[in-house]
Parts: structure tokens; sequence; C-alpha cells
């Protein structure tokens, strides 16, 4: 194996990572507006994402840092092409940082009103349009034999790649349920697990709806080397895993069995791309791949020596802080921070 497939599954790995942990993340911040009944209760709500959220997003500013490296024509071409949705998600993600922090500055509640809903807009947009790009990628954009991007913004919003926007926005926000059901007390807890089969079931459906789709709208039957057809049928079963652990309120097996469903799903993506970055829809030969978009062999060699170094010591540190603030958070007041 190269370095160039070693760096293409570094990348997967580090996505995978944060959409499971930014996952959760979005999740709670899109539920916390309509399952909190009080100021207290939103408060609680936002502390249990609160030491982590940010943690979290090291996840994938490493995955954009590692592609902007290792495979600068991906780079290019994927944030010329998708600048507008990519912008609109790093807004959101801004909005929702500042949110956290200015929320309880002030005690007016239509202060806290404002912020509850900037809280929702920062993490529904990017829960909603990572599941669009994703979906375009492995489908295919309109890239020329020179790597530019040819299509326009509309045309990103197509059928396929809103199913699939769909499906991460019920896929983060049972992630987060799940995470709620773990770090909080009652009554939230018995409000957000009743909640949490009402959400597992449109989510399976999505992923279902998403695997059949996929069927007439990439090349995942017949693309030849890897054959990632078996996965998502793997995630599919291990959804139904993940309903009956919700069912049987065994939260954190569900909490588990989610997270492997999202991991499956990006892995279906890489799966389906490799040694693909990026599939041209005007010509398969004008596509981008982990040879044609990569840096130097010497590049590689320095960023897998500084990778050896740095990524242990991310994780173990992001370890420890999960760790430290593995309670779950009381509703005294008094004792919140955000």
């Amino acid at each position: 194996m190269d370095l160039n497939s070693i760096w293409f599954i570094l990348i997967a790995i580090l996505y995978i990572g944060y959409f499971i942990l930014d996952g959760f993340d979005l999740g709670v911040g899109i539920l916390h507006p309509f399952v909190a009944k009080n100021d207290t209760e939103r408060r609680v709500i936002i502390n249990s994402v609160g030491p982590h959220w940010d943690g979290n997003e090291v996840w994938l500013i490493s995955a954009g840092g590692a592609t902007f490296a290792a495979f600068p024509n991906w780079y290019a071409t994927l944030f010329s092409g998708f600048y507008l949705p990519l912008f609109l998600m790093l807004v959101a993600l801004i909005i929702r940082g500042v949110a956290f922090e200015f929320r309880s500055k002030d005690e007016n509640p239509r202060w806290r009103s404002l912020w509850d809903w900037a809280i929702f807009a920062g993490s529904i947009i990017p829960a909603l349009l990572w599941g669009v790009a994703f979906a375009n990628i492995v489908r295919g954009v309109p890239i020329d034999a020179s790597q530019n991007y040819t299509g326009g913004f509309w045309n990103l919003l197509n059928p396929f790649a809103l199913v699939a926007g769909v499906l991460s926005t019920l896929a983060f926000t049972l992630q987060g349920a799940l995470f709620l059901t773990l770090k909080t007390e009652d009554p939230i807890k018995s409000r957000i697990q009743a909640m949490t089969l009402r959400i597992w079931i449109p989510s399976a459906l999505a992923l279902i709806a998403l695997v059949v789709y996929s069927n007439f709208e990439t090349d995942i039957l017949t693309k030849s080397g890897l054959t990632p057809g078996i996965v998502p049928i793997v995630a599919m079963f291990v959804s139904f895993i993940t309903g009956y652990f919700v069912y049987r309120k065994q939260n954190r097996w569900a909490f588990a069995m989610s997270a492997l469903v999202i991991a499956l799903t990006i892995s279906t993506v890489f799966l389906q791309l490799f040694p693909r970055v990026m599939v041209s829809s005007l010509n398969p030969d004008w596509s981008l791949t982990i040879y044609n978009a990569s840096s130097s062999p010497y590049t590689l060699q320095v960023m897998t020596t500084i990778a050896l170094i740095l990524v242990p010591l991310m994780l173990a540190y992001q370890g420890w802080t999960y760790w430290v603030f593995r309670k779950r958070i009381s509703n005294n007041p008094e004792k919140l921070v955000y």
C-alpha cells in the first residue's frame, strides 16, 4: 500500500470520527429548542456538549488540512465547486460556536431565545449540507479535463443529494438524542427517551431509501476493484439493531450502534470512491484520483511523520476530556457553566 492510499484512508477515518462526534453535537443543537421546557433545561442540554463541541470540530479541521496537504487538487476542485454550500456551512458553524458562548451572557429571555435559535440553525444547516455534499461527490459532478468544476449551485440540489441530506439530518438528530439520554437526568432524560424511537423510524427509512436510490444514481453495483455494495447492507442491518436497543431503552448500546451506522455509511462513500476522490459526471477519465490530485511523494512522507507524532497526542487529549466530563449534567442551575 502506497502513501497515497494510506492518506486516503486516514482522511476517511478523520471524516468518520468527525461525523460520529460532531454528529451528536449537531443533533443536540437541533433538538434543544424543542425538548427543553424552560431555560434551566435548555442550559442543561447545552452544557451536555459544552466541553466537547470545539474539540469535536478539530476532526473536521484535521480532515480539511490533510486534504489540502495530501491532495491539493482535490481540495481546490472541491472548495471551488462547492464554495457556496461550504461557505454557508462554515458560517453556520461559526454562528453555533458564538451562540454557545454568548447565550448566557445576558439573562434577558429575548437574548437567550435569539441564541437558542442560532444554535438550532447553526446545527441543522451543516447536518443537511454534509449529506448533500458527500452524495454529490460520490454521484459525480461536472469536472472538466483541467480538473475544474463547471457546474453551478443548483445542480448540487438534486433529488439524490437531498435524500442524503435528509438522512444525515435525521441520523445526527438520533445520535444527539441518544447522547442526551446518557448525559441528562429526569425529566429531560425521560422526555428525550420517548422521542428516540420516533426519530429512529424515519432515520431507518431514509437510509433504506438512499441505499436503493444509490443503485440508480451511482456506480456502486458496477465499480471494479473494492466492492462497497455489502457495506450499506450491513449499515441497514445495524440500523435495525439500533432500533431494537432504542425500543429496549438500552441507550449505551443504541448510541454505539447509531455511531456504527454513521461509520458504515461514510465508509461506503470512500470505498465507492477509491481510488477516486471526486467523480466527473462529464467523463469518467476526468475524475480526480489519489494519484492525479496528490502532493509529491516527499510531501506525503513528511506528513506521515508529523501525523505519527501528533495524532496520538490529539486522541489522548480528547479521550481525557471525555473521561473528565463523563458524568451526567445536573439540573441544578448553579452548577451549569453555559
